[in-house]
Parts: structure tokens; sequence; C-alpha cells
């Protein structure tokens, strides 16, 4: 029995306890794991999570102690697990790993697919699969809930600061293409997205045109704010913070997208 026992104990390791004490030190990871982690399990977040302009979740960071991703603050916060992104600074994690603090690295989705692989991946890492289980059913069902693009869609373009575009195989063009929308940047062979020219978006004559908010003044967003847009740029369809980060808010811009979309077409 005692052998038998063993045996067993070596084909089915004992599931890790949840780590107590979180620290996230990245925009993205702020909002997965307040959205996934036990109540008190994160105790900091990145010095973005509680700004309403920079995080879609900030009323969940309210109250948690900012951190701005330092090694040594995130050292002496004794934190179990830090949460990073990929492109966190590399410093950061040397460090913390030579102290022995156990680090998870999340990629920037740039899918819903890759959305979907992050919840769970979160709750995972968190011990929150349950949670995270909830989380994705309620993604999905908004998901499968988006009316249907059309047989001839309308045609927008995701257009930013210099006249960059997003592409299709970005999450900004996820986004466009979840709500039904052709993406100029496709007809243009810019799948990843590119500079393109006020006079060549003109010429294409897009239904739509997305453009971020401008945040100041300079020359790179005078583009956007140029007349020759006035007539296919529609209230409501900002890009903002439901579209920086791969998260299931990415679904509120795709809604507010997809009923403007219905609109163009009832339109035509």
């Amino acid at each position: 029995m005692a052998a038998l026992g063993l045996a067993l104990g070596a084909a089915f390791p004992a599931v890790a306890e949840p780590p107590p004490r979180v620290v996230s030190m990245n925009l993205c990871t702020d909002q997965l794991a307040l959205l996934i982690a036990a109540p008190g399990q994160v105790v900091s977040v990145s010095h973005f999570a509680a700004d309403p302009a920079m995080s879609a979740f900030a009323d969940l960071a309210k109250g948690l102690p900012a951190n701005r991703g330092r090694a040594e603050e995130l050292y002496l916060m004794r934190p179990d697990l830090v949460l990073a992104d990929v492109w966190s600074s590399p410093a950061t994690i040397s460090m913390l790993t030579r102290l022995g603090v156990p680090v998870e690295q999340f990629t920037p989705g740039q899918s819903m697919a890759e959305i979907r692989q992050n919840i769970l991946r979160m709750g995972q890492v968190l011990g929150r699969e349950a949670r995270a289980a909830e989380v994705l059913a309620a993604f999905d069902a908004r998901l499968a809930a988006l009316p249907p693009a059309s047989a001839d869609p309308p045609r927008a373009a995701l257009y930013g600061p210099g006249g960059y575009t997003y592409g299709p195989a970005t999450l900004a063009g996820q986004i466009l293409g979840a709500a039904g929308f052709a993406n100029v940047a496709e007809d243009a062979g810019l799948p990843w997205g590119g500079t393109l020219a006020l006079e060549e978006l003109v010429m294409t004559a897009p239904d739509l045109v997305v453009s971020g908010r401008a945040m100041g003044r300079s020359r790179a967003e005078a583009v956007l704010r140029h007349p020759a847009l006035d007539g296919v740029r529609a209230a409501g369809a900002a890009t903002d913070v439901d579209w920086a980060c791969a998260t299931p808010a990415v679904l509120d811009a795709a809604e507010r997208l997809a009923a403007l979309r219905l609109e163009l077409e009832s339109g035509r």
C-alpha cells in the first residue's frame, strides 16, 4: 500500500498552492489579474492601473498600492509571484529571478484566440482556474452574440498619428473584424499595419475612419484633425482604453463598432 501511494503521488503531483501575494508590473497583466484573482490576492499593480484614461478596469485597482516596475520596490513587497509582459524591463526580470522571486511573463495578445489563452493561463498561475473559466465563458458568449458580418460589409480604416493604419493581424484589426467591418489596410497590403498617406486614405473612400482621441497638439496628430476626415469619422468610434490590452474589454469596443456598422448598413 505504501508503494502504491508513492506511485500514485508521482503520477499525480500535488497541486501548488495559489500564490497569496501577487504583484503585477504591467498594465495588461494588471487588468487580467484583477479580473481573475481572489480578493486580496493582488497586492500591487502598475501605476497605470487606477488611471481611467489608461485602464479599462481602473475601478478594480482603486486603493491598491502602485508600483513603477523597479526590481527593488517589487522585491520589498515580498511577492510570491510577479506578473509581467514579455516586453517588461529585462533588467528587472533578471534581478527578480536571481533573487528567487517567481515571475510569469505574458505575451501581448493580437487575436481573440490569444485573449482566450491568456485568460486561461492567468487562471492557472493564480490558482483560479474556476474563475478564469467563468470569465472565458462570458467572453465567448459576448463574442458569439456580435452581429455577423454582411456579404458586403462597410469598409473602415484604423487611422492614427502620423497616418499609421492598423491591419487585420493586429489586436485593433481583430476588434474591427469582430464588429463586421472590412479593413482598408488589407486592401493596401498592410496586414500588420503601416503608414498610409492621407491622400491614399481619401482615395480608398472608407465608410468609416476610426482614430484615437488627440492627446495633444503634435505634428503627428495634425493629420487626425484634417477636414478631409470629417465626413467619414463617427462619434463613438474613437479608440480608447478598451483597445489597449488583450482583455475582455475589447468586446466593449467591438459592440460599439458593430452598432455603428448596422447604422451604416441601414442607411445604404
